[in-house]
């Protein structure tokens, strides 16, 4: 009997893939992303944004010129939005509301605007700093014009950088010092004072009488701000610190999908707040501000997204839609209670405001 050969019943011999090789065919078969519009949707809120303020900005100088001239003229009613820009008063009637379970009388729709901006930024990350501040939109612009003048940015070495956006953190610290040092009757009674009843007032003469100093701050921070990208946002506002620090517990991340990811480090690139995102799974940093730059430049289909909690994928119209209807709501809120407008009489108006110049500090 002829012996069998066992030979023809073993498998043909697999030819080992050099894993290297493998992954780069991978990376190569991506499914390229339809045309991204998140960058458009984002610059329509900012635009409606700055425009908002303008407005607000342009009444409240025609209320502060006609409290001035003593009710001459036509009568142009305090645009309470304006108080947006007193974030020291927004911390202390946050503090005093907290703490005595009462409304504060004066200044009350910059607590609650501080309140709707931190749901924000706790909700989608920084998100306020990217989608609705006006000096934000500004400092995106400068760079933007850096980049279109020079042809690139400047990123200062990370020795540098690092202790530099220590700054913004020391100065909301000393604010948060300054306010949590004050008890309530203490606090009630600085923004009864004065000084602390115009405390608005105040800001607009802080840009309508700038000093020389003053000028030569706010163009040296133009012109840094062409060449480093958000200067003034990364390394010294105290604002977008506290932002930063409530989007640390946010439920909003930018994940990457490492089997989709195909290593281009685009979005790196594009982050303006300099974040390795090609080397991270989920970004958690203080620094993001939900811009979707990132997502926009990626062209591998599902390789980047804004997800709410690991799973459910946060579109850019609902990121959009859910950022105006925290504000929204809030702002809603406090005019239904009765809670935004501050309760000054107009003779306490034109009593204080022709003579803001000479109001100290208390």
């Amino acid at each position: 009997m002829p012996s069998m050969n066992l030979a023809c019943d073993e498998p043909p011999a697999i030819q080992s893939v050099n894993p290297a090789s493998e992954k780069r065919l991978k990376k190569k078969l991506f499914r390229r992303r339809s045309i991204d519009r998140s960058q458009q949707i984002r610059h329509g809120v900012q635009a409606l944004f700055v425009l908002l303020n303008l407005w607000i900005g342009g009444e409240f100088y025609l209320f502060v010129r006609y409290c001035e001239s003593g009710g001459a003229g036509t009568k142009v009613e305090r645009p309470a939005g304006a108080e947006g820009w007193l974030p020291i008063a927004a911390l202390m009637n946050l503090k005093y509301s907290l703490l005595t379970g009462h409304m504060p009388p004066i200044h009350p729709a910059a607590m609650f605007l501080l309140i709707a901006f931190l749901g924000v930024s706790w909700l989608f990350r920084k998100s306020f700093c990217s989608w609705l501040c006006p000096i934000g939109t500004i400092s995106e612009m400068l760079w933007n014009l850096g980049r279109r003048l020079f042809k690139r940015n400047l990123d200062l070495h990370r020795w540098l950088d690092l202790p530099f956006r220590t700054l913004k953190y020391f100065l909301l610290g000393l604010f948060v010092y300054a306010v949590a040092s004050m008890s309530p009757p203490a606090l009630l009674a600085f923004m009864k004072s004065p000084y602390g009843l115009i405390a608005d007032v105040k800001m607009l003469n802080f840009f309508r009488s700038s000093s020389s100093t003053v000028l030569l701050v706010l163009g040296f921070l133009a012109l840094a701000s062409l060449f480093v990208k958000n200067f003034w946002c990364r390394y010294l506002c105290p604002y977008g610190a506290l932002m930063g620090l409530a989007a640390l517990l946010s439920p909003s991340r930018i994940r990457r999908d490492p089997l989709v990811c195909i290593d281009c480090a685009k979005c790196s690139r594009a982050c303006p707040s300099l974040l390795p995102v090609d080397r991270l799974l989920m970004v958690r940093s203080a620094e993001c501000t939900g811009c979707l730059e990132c997502v926009a430049i990626c062209p591998a289909e599902g390789a980047l997204r804004l997800s709410l909690g690991r799973r459910r994928t946060v579109p850019t119209w609902a990121l959009a839609a859910g950022i105006l209807t925290v504000c929204l709501v809030i702002v809603g809120y406090a005019k239904w209670s009765g809670h935004w407008q501050s309760n000054i009489p107009q003779q306490v108006y034109f009593n204080l405001v022709p003579r803001s110049g000479e109001l100290a500090h208390p």
